[in-house]
């Protein structure tokens, strides 16, 4: 129990690292893998909680809310940012 706990706290504090990464465009990528890492960790505790009939606790729930919540919202930023530099290369290129 003791390891769903950790992977619990790992996939919270994931999550808040791939929110956090979102107001810092170059570090988008890296919240895009904390967020995928954090979403593996709690589908693990939701299965592991099916197989052995136990309730995931709240920290798992919203680990899971803000990873899914992290990595959509990161993946948006990194596609406005691949955009706006690659509007900024044809500007440049026919301005």
């Amino acid at each position: 129990m003791e390891q769903y706990n950790n992977k619990a706290t790992a996939s919270l504090v994931l999550g808040i690292v791939s929110l956090v990464s979102i107001w810092f465009s170059y570090f988008t990528i890296i919240g895009i893998i904390c967020a995928i890492i954090g979403l593996i960790f709690a589908i693990q505790i939701r299965k592991a909680g099916e197989l052995e009939g136990f309730t995931p606790n709240g920290m798992a729930t919203a680990g899971l809310i803000l990873n899914i919540i992290g990595l959509a919202l990161c993946a948006l930023v990194l596609i406005a940012c691949v955009a706006c530099v690659g509007l900024l290369g044809t500007a440049a290129m026919f301005g």
